[in-house]
């Protein structure tokens, strides 16, 4: 790589790491902050404990 293209690379480097979020993560952050469809990845909700909270719940009703 001659010193043009690395002067060019690195500028690239810089603008891209000042611009803010990358897609990826705007895609998560807004999963994390709006809810949605299809974000379950996103989650940091632990499934088996809802499920047994809700079961104790049902549990006590009855």
């Amino acid at each position: 790589m001659d010193k043009s293209n690395q002067t060019n690379a690195e500028a690239i480097r810089e603008q891209s790491r000042r611009s803010g979020m990358s897609y990826n993560e705007a895609k998560e952050f807004i999963a994390r902050t709006t809810g949605g469809r299809g974000t379950n990845i996103y989650s940091n909700t632990d499934a088996e404990v809802v499920k047994r909270k809700n079961q104790e719940s049902e549990n006590k009703k009855g």
